[in-house]
């Protein structure tokens, strides 16, 4: 026995100074906690980032930082929630474009045009996402002026693992990197909605430089007229809340409201489409030869993945996992079921038929109508929208389009535009608490503001509508401009009679 003893007693004071030294450890690691989480936080902001030297100080002198740390509140971190969320809402809304968004419009197009569609989508997709990343976020969210914002995030200078950005509510952040993408995929499917309006006659080439034109001087000015302000945590005061307003984009501090973009993305790229169907010209035979669209099927798989995706749009723009993207949820859901009815509706009554382009086109519509007022409408208000939005959307691909006598080629402006309008309009009347929308919040006074003029808030949204239509117009008109003086717009006849697949890249989506 006696050899065993000195191993046993060894082993037995070992143990004992082992748990004694954690003991006298733990208060030192608990009280250096949360000033590293606050360093941590800190060093996300290039203006005031933590110094490595302060933060090994104050691990290393926990008893001076323990009451340092204990009047300073703790700054916001991501909740694991909402995180998730917004990463689902972003594979979501790429899903809504590649390959939701190519193959609605590729099986619109001709059989000799598939590929070109599909290739102007993906391409476009994967620009912006590129150029997005250099300067498009920091011309889009970051203080600046009225209508653009700084460089001071350019090439996401400063953005690490550990940045953060606000939501909608006081005190609840999200990673802003997982912000960046979100708004990324944003970005990316409003060029490639313009790309249905020119369809089957423009230069590939053209297209791409049109698309860098107009989304560094329309998408980008627009983003940030309607969505930037400093974030809900600056306002805790009129005059905290009159900074707020100053340093705001343009309609925002209007008061405009858009949820997830019906001006941001579809007025806005509903009216380059159509200057660009002006500007481009008609397609040859438009008019005197045949232009079905080659595959309806498709063109439903499109629609389905559309809707599909368009929770993440509305849902996600919410940015936070709670009752308001809940509630932007449902509002997606009906809205385009009571507009696929409505559209149905109204092609039965006036051609005797429902067609499947009908409800596929009548679910786009109701979806983008509901775009701008999802997160502030109620679940009925939404389903008005989506019945108005499917009659009216059906004028526009019909009346209108003869009217405006342009050759948009997969009817943007008829839904998109039409839709958009009216979804931005309504907003301002369905929000209405009376009428069992939302309201405005007043984050001065932490509650919902109990005056609503609903005739107040329209004339707001509908300066929002004239500013999205003369802005982009103007841009986009400027744009194809300098396209067509440096390469050109369109292909040359011969080539648009062949199909672009074969003349542009050389494929054919089927075997002949």
């Amino acid at each position: 026995m006696k050899k065993y003893l000195l191993p046993l007693s060894l082993g037995i004071g070992l143990w004992l100074a082992s748990n004694f030294a954690m003991a006298q450890a733990a208060p030192a690691a608990t009280a250096a906690a949360p000033v590293a989480a606050t360093v941590a936080v800190d060093a996300t902001k290039p203006a005031d980032a933590a110094k490595p030297a302060e933060a090994t100080a104050a691990v290393a002198a926990p008893a001076a930082a323990a009451p340092a740390a204990a009047a300073t509140a703790p700054a916001p971190v991501p909740n694991k929630g909402d995180t998730a969320w917004m990463t689902i809402s972003t594979v979501l809304v790429l899903l809504m474009t590649i390959p939701g968004l190519a193959l609605f419009y590729g099986g619109l197009v001709r059989s000799k045009n598939m590929l070109s569609v599909l290739m102007q989508v993906f391409v476009v997709t994967a620009l912006i996402f590129v150029l997005w990343v250099i300067y498009g976020y920091t011309l889009a969210f970051t203080a600046g002026n009225p209508f653009f914002g700084s460089f001071d995030k350019l090439f996401l200078k400063g953005i690490t693992p550990d940045s953060v950005a606000a939501t909608f509510s006081k005190g609840v952040v999200i990673p802003e990197l997982i912000f960046v993408a979100f708004q990324a995929t944003f970005a990316a499917i409003t060029c490639g909605l313009i790309v249905g309006s020119f369809a089957e006659r423009a230069k590939f080439s053209a297209v791409l430089m049109f698309c860098v034109l107009w989304f560094t001087f329309s998408y980008l000015p627009m983003a940030h007229m309607v969505w930037y302000f400093d974030g809900p945590d600056a306002i805790t005061d009129a005059a905290s809340l009159d900074k707020v307003t100053a340093a705001a984009g343009w309609l925002w501090a209007k008061g405009a409201l858009d949820f997830a973009g019906g001006t941001v993305v579809h007025i806005n790229a509903a009216v380059a489409g159509l200057v660009g169907a002006y500007v481009i010209g008609k397609r040859v035979g438009y008019g005197k030869e045949s232009m079905t669209p080659h595959s309806l099927t498709l063109t439903m798989v499109g629609a389905a993945l559309l809707w599909v995706g368009w929770f993440g749009f509305n849902a996600g723009s919410n940015l936070e996992a709670n009752g308001t993207a809940a509630l932007a949820f449902i509002n997606t859901l009906v809205a385009a079921a009571a507009a696929t009815l409505a559209w149905i509706t109204g092609e039965a009554m006036a051609k005797g038929k429902a067609s499947m382009l009908g409800a596929a086109s009548g679910a786009v519509s109701g979806l983008v109508a509901i775009t701008p007022a999802c997160g502030f409408v109620g679940p009925m208000g939404a389903i008005v929208i989506g019945l108005l939005a499917g009659f009216l959307c059906l004028w526009g691909v019909n009346g209108l389009k003869k009217l405006l006598g342009a050759d948009d080629s997969l009817d943007v402006f008829g839904v998109h535009g039409v839709g958009g309008i009216l979804g931005a309009l309504l907003t301002g009347v369905f929000a209405a608490p009376s009428l069992g929308g939302t309201g405005i919040y007043d984050y001065v006074a932490n509650k919902v503001n109990p005056d609503y003029s609903i005739t107040g808030q329209v004339w707001i949204q509908l300066q929002g509508v004239l500013t999205t239509l003369v802005w982009s117009g103007v841009v986009a008109f400027v744009a194809y401009k300098l396209v067509d003086l440096v390469i050109g717009l369109r292909v040359p006849e011969e080539e648009e009679r062949e199909g672009l697949d074969i003349t542009s890249h050389g494929e054919t989506a089927y075997s002949r």
